[in-house]
């Protein structure tokens, strides 16, 4: 099997796998906590008449486009994951693969979220631009950093691992003028606790996944 087939199809099972698992987990603990707090949105938003955009209904419709999207996700992330477990080599195994999928978890999730936690519906955010720019920023710092953490040998270059790390949150996530939430503050603190559990079960199972099926198709 050649290296590209071999990462296209390891990437093509554990990220339909780990995309329907990341589905289910959000219809338990991260849906209920954002259909909440749309109540609120659309509660302090009755005054303003605007046209809305199309989005699916709430139910199985909502659900088919929340799995499709986590699935497509999944296999870009997967194709990552398993193109650098490739370029790195060794033995590799759903043990293994568990390390590389906290790591994607640090990485995607946890750096980001130091200063950019998950916001429910009805928060006053910053820039979409300016987020977004701040967020490929840090993780890439973020995955350079625990690189040279991890795999480099010399004491110096360790150091500049731990300094990358530091770097976008010394800089500062970009923020909005006026803070406010339509939700409660206690909503909001539950919506990124269930955003990072969901998220934490993503990627470790992704890792696993990508580790367990890599060496079966070795």
């Amino acid at each position: 099997m050649t290296m590209l087939k071999k990462i296209v199809s390891v990437a093509a099972l554990a990220g339909l796998l780990a995309g329907l698992l990341l589905t289910a987990v959000q219809q338990i603990q991260v849906v209920p906590l954002i259909l909440e707090a749309e109540v609120y949105e659309e509660a302090s938003a009755s005054a303003v008449q605007e046209d809305e955009a199309w989005q699916p209904a709430n139910g199985w419709e909502r659900t088919l486009f929340t799995a499709a999207a986590n699935i497509a996700l999944a296999l870009g992330f997967a194709l990552l994951l398993s193109a650098v477990v490739s370029l790195r080599g060794g033995k590799i195994d759903w043990r293994s693969g568990l390390l590389w999928g906290t790591a994607g978890y640090a990485v995607y999730f946890v750096a980001p979220s130091l200063d950019l936690p998950p916001e429910v519906p009805g928060t006053q955010a910053a820039q979409l631009g300016d987020r977004q720019i701040w967020w490929l920023m840090t993780t890439l710092l973020t995955a350079a950093g625990l690189a040279l953490l991890i795999f480099a040998r010399h004491w110096a270059t360790k150091i500049l691992g731990a300094i990358l790390l530091g770097v976008p949150h010394l800089i500062g996530a970009p923020q909005p003028v006026i803070h406010h939430s339509a939700a409660p503050v206690e909503l909001a603190k539950a919506f990124i606790f269930a955003t990072a559990i969901a998220n934490a079960v993503f990627w470790i199972s992704l890792g696993g996944l990508t580790g367990f099926f890599y060496k079966k198709m070795a």
